[in-house]
């Protein structure tokens, strides 16, 4: 039996002006995960939101929340975001100098841990710290604003990663974040990935669609 693939929609292509309600919907039209995108003017160019926001999200749904901080530094700001209610903390490791510590921090802090790879990253950088982390999220599009473009030639990536994962023997989450619609979902499902961020292809057309947009991201056919 296939695995379930799971959807992790992106708040950032949500409507500010009714985010609870958004979030509320997300969640009874199936969403698995609320991906958050925290960027903070440095390190990515643009500016989103910061652990007061998700304090208050945080009470309107009980599905997890996946929290992808790019930011620098993080080792800061990590008690903030997981007190605000964040269950997986996601981080880049040209973010901190020591990411093994940054991952021990985030453990301590009873969150889930993830390492996310830009496009221009390799995949050496997991190689010491595989077997520490819960979810490896890969970046199909350079990281910053929504509505780009899938990058095709990060499913070869992808696919390499999958690969490393399965070495380990441990349930570690495969999610790619970037460019996923409709038909990008199937490639990226291809390759391996295990969870997809989906922003504008979750929230188009209003919540009467949400739960239908879902279905179509997670499916093969």
């Amino acid at each position: 039996m296939d695995k379930k693939i799971k959807i992790a929609p992106s708040i950032l292509a949500a409507d500010f002006s009714k985010l609870g309600d958004e979030i509320s919907a997300i969640t009874d039209a199936g969403a698995d995960y609320v991906h958050v995108d925290v960027m903070d003017g440095h390190y990515v160019p643009n500016l989103t939101i910061g652990p007061e926001v998700i304090k208050d999200i945080r009470k309107c749904t009980d599905i997890p929340f996946d929290v992808h901080l790019m930011i620098t530094p993080v080792n800061p700001l990590l008690e903030d975001f997981a007190e605000a209610g964040s269950d997986i903390i996601t981080f880049h490791p040209e973010a901190e100098a020591e990411p093994k510590t940054t991952i021990e921090k985030i453990k301590s802090l009873n969150c889930k841990v993830g390492i996310s790879l830009n496009p221009s990253t390799e995949t050496d950088v997991l190689e010491h710290i595989i077997n520490d982390i819960d979810l490896i999220l890969v970046m199909t599009v350079v990281p910053g604003f929504g509505g780009q473009s899938f990058m095709h030639d990060q499913l070869e990536k992808i696919e390499r990663i999958k690969n490393m994962i399965g070495e380990t023997g441990k349930e570690i989450e495969l999610e790619v974040d970037g460019g996923i619609n409709f038909e990008t979902a199937k490639l990226a499902i291809d390759a391996g990935a295990d969870v997809l961020v989906a922003g504008t292809s979750t929230f188009n057309g209003g919540p009467k669609n949400y739960s239908n947009n879902i279905s179509k991201l997670r499916s093969r056919n």
